[in-house]
């Protein structure tokens, strides 16, 4: 089992599962002949239903994987392998975001102080809050310490890296403002783990520690070998062995967090120009191996009382304190009522450190066991709450980013700040491969002048450095459109986004946008998605590169020039 994204938690307790026969009674029944094959066909069986069945009442497949977790737990059923599914999961996750991680992000101020004091808030707020749960009459917090409060309180404070990462990773928002702020959080949050970790087991790093910066030089051996694989099983084969050997095991052996070292290793790697194919490589298997992260999660502690459940589902309200205090602290970082709703939904809920830090605490004296079995079902209720939350999405954040007090745009955060498009003719808003391409056919085949738009902060730099007019801003927020100055001379937009391409649509014509909109879709459902929007033209980007090359081929073949320069044109090397 592993922490917030983080290490290993002390085997005694959290390396395995260990489901105690007095409080599972199920678990003393299981056929102990059954073979792996027979249990895995088993998990397969519940984990898929109450997935699909999760997805039949419009919620996330997630939530169906918890409850196949405590359903499987509440039946014995005993899988050891399911933890290292997960831990594979996560270590692959966290490599994954590292390659499209910015180092610089984490220096920012509205990071560190972000984290630094809703950390210490979150942790008081938690106190005060359990305390009054014992003063109700919880009998796991009646004559509780201030050691056994401060310990709960904050594995309730850290939000789930997991969680987090994997819905920015489904909305397409890596590089948006928000999605680095939270994720530079996260990993701040992570530094504070590890030395909570090391202070209360009492287990230093090792000094060979130290040795740990000779993976700088190391990485420019791993990108050279990298360069030679080609773009098929090897990449992906690669990828996974930098997350596992350099990148988990090393740091592992050296007393660190081994997840925290595949994200650092991922980081390190980042520039190289084939990082984000090999991220896309490694989606799916990621996305299945986490399925077993979901299950541990339930699978945990047993079967729950019904104290149990009812101080579980109490500790949720801890979760919009925290969330406010995000909302303020950024306030003061200078950062939009938007942007900061934003990460404080995406951080509001438990992290699944809190396990890590109940078993810690169970193995000390300072808690009883059954506060694994409380956190546990905390954690599991916490992610439906904020899947339920995030699934609302961006009319909740505009609600309540608009009953707050204006403020000063010429005071904001710079990346927070009205974007320039004077004298655009055509806006093109998603600069990855067919944004690009799309750039480029508009201004040099048309001559437009075309601005790009972007939320990607690396990408704006890179594109700018290269001569294009491009401006950095987030296309899924309700003001997008109205907040561009010099916007007047606009009358046609091309959306290439990975996500929110309909939405961005919606957003246009309510903001009373009335030119020629196209968007380039993932998949063909988002066709008629974009199309009852108001979009004037759809295409599926696959299928439209399809017909675009079976023209360009029927050209040459009846003898007639091929038109039109997109199949030749080489974008800009940004990625």
């Amino acid at each position: 089992m592993t922490g917030r994204g983080g290490g290993a938690a002390p085997p005694s307790r959290v390396g395995t599962l260990r489901l105690d026969p007095d409080r599972c009674p199920a678990s003393r029944a299981v056929d102990e002949r059954e073979t792996p094959m027979e249990t895995a066909a088993t998990i397969l069986a519940v984990t898929f239903a109450l997935g699909y069945l999760a997805l039949l009442l419009r919620l996330p497949p997630l939530v169906g994987f918890l409850a196949a977790g405590f359903a499987l737990g509440g039946l014995g059923v005993q899988a050891e392998e399911i933890h290292t599914l997960a831990d594979l999961g996560v270590t692959l996750l966290l490599f994954a975001i590292g390659l499209k991680l910015d180092v610089r992000t984490l220096l920012a101020k509205e990071v560190w102080v972000t984290t630094v004091v809703t950390c210490v808030a979150g942790t008081l707020t938690g106190m005060a809050w359990l305390w009054c749960l014992g003063v109700m009459g919880f009998t796991l917090l009646q004559g509780a310490g201030v050691g056994a409060l401060t310990t709960v309180a904050l594995g309730l404070v850290f939000s789930s890296t997991v969680f987090v990462m994997k819905l920015i990773e489904e909305r397409g928002d890596e590089h948006a403002f928000y999605a680095r702020i939270a994720i530079g959080v996260l990993v701040v949050q992570d530094v504070i783990a590890v030395v909570f970790l090391t202070a209360t087991t009492g287990h230093l790093p090792s000094p060979w520690a130290f040795a740990l910066v000779l993976l700088w030089p190391a990485v420019r051996l791993f990108r050279s070998v990298w360069g030679r694989l080609g773009h098929g099983e090897m990449q992906s084969l690669f990828g996974i062995l930098m997350a596992l050997v350099p990148g988990y095991l090393l740091f592992e052996s050296v007393g660190l967090k081994g997840d925290l070292g595949a994200l650092v290793v991922g980081a390190m790697l980042a520039s190289h120009p084939s990082a984000s194919e090999l991220s896309r490589s490694l989606f799916h298997v990621k996305e299945l191996l986490l399925v077993g992260f979901f299950l541990s999660i339930g699978m945990f502690g047993g079967l729950p009382t019904a104290g149990e459940i009812g101080l579980a589902a109490l500790l949720l309200l801890i979760l919009p304190v925290h969330a406010l205090g995000y909302v303020l602290v950024l306030r003061a970082m200078r950062v939009r009522h938007r942007t900061g709703w934003l990460v404080a939904f995406a951080l509001m809920q438990f992290s699944e450190f809190g396990l890590i830090v109940a078993a810690i605490g169970a193995d000390s004296g300072i808690l009883d066991q059954r506060w694994v079995v409380v956190l546990s079902l905390a954690v599991s209720f916490a992610f439906v709450l904020s899947s339920f939350v995030n699934g609302i999405g961006q009319p909740l954040v505009e609600r309540l980013a608009g009953r707050m007090p204006a403020q000063d745009p010429s005071r904001l955060h710079p990346e927070d700040r009205p974007a320039d498009v004077s004298g655009a003719e055509a806006l093109v808003v998603g600069l990855g491969r067919v944004g690009r391409s799309a750039f480029t056919q508009l201004t040099d085949t048309y001559g437009l002048h075309v601005v790009g738009i972007d939320s990607d902060h690396g990408r704006v730099r890179k594109l700018t450095a290269a001569g294009l007019q491009v401006v950095e801003t987030d296309a899924s927020d309700e003001e997008f459109f109205s907040r561009l100055t010099g916007r007047e001379r606009v009358r046609m937009v091309v959306l290439a986004l990975p996500a929110h391409n309909a939405e961005a649509v919606a957003i246009l014509r309510a903001s009373g946008f009335g030119g020629v909109i196209a968007t380039a879709v993932r998949y063909e459902e988002g066709v008629a998605r974009s199309l009852s929007a108001g979009a004037d033209a759809a295409f599926n980007a696959a299928s439209g590169a399809g017909l675009e090359l079976a023209d360009q081929v029927a050209r040459l073949d009846s003898g007639a020039p091929a038109t039109g320069p997109m199949p030749a044109v080489r974008p800009p090397d940004a990625s």
